[in-house]
């Protein structure tokens, strides 16, 4: 493995250049992973906004839907039928 300083020296180049192409490979990979995480977060978000949005527009309805009169008769006993004998 002696070689020439020249050969050793061009090796030591490979390798330094091979190892910044690895390096710059692994940023890219990682912002993209990170991008990817920022728009999972982004589409969360929305949805569960959608979702609140929805529970509390649908709260809104069924309290408009139900009956406000607390008079405490029932329609069931307002229109009850007598039983013929």
């Amino acid at each position: 493995m002696g070689g020439s300083p020249e050969e050793a020296r061009a090796r030591a180049e490979a390798k330094f250049q091979k190892q910044q192409l690895a390096d710059q490979q692994a940023a890219a990979a990682k912002a993209e992973c990170e991008a990817q995480a920022r728009a999972v977060e982004a589409n969360t978000a929305r949805l569960k906004s959608l979702r609140l949005a929805r529970e509390v527009a649908d709260k809104e309805a069924a309290a408009r839907a139900t009956p406000t009169d607390t008079s405490g008769t029932t329609k069931a006993a307002t229109t009850k039928k007598k039983r013929s004998p």
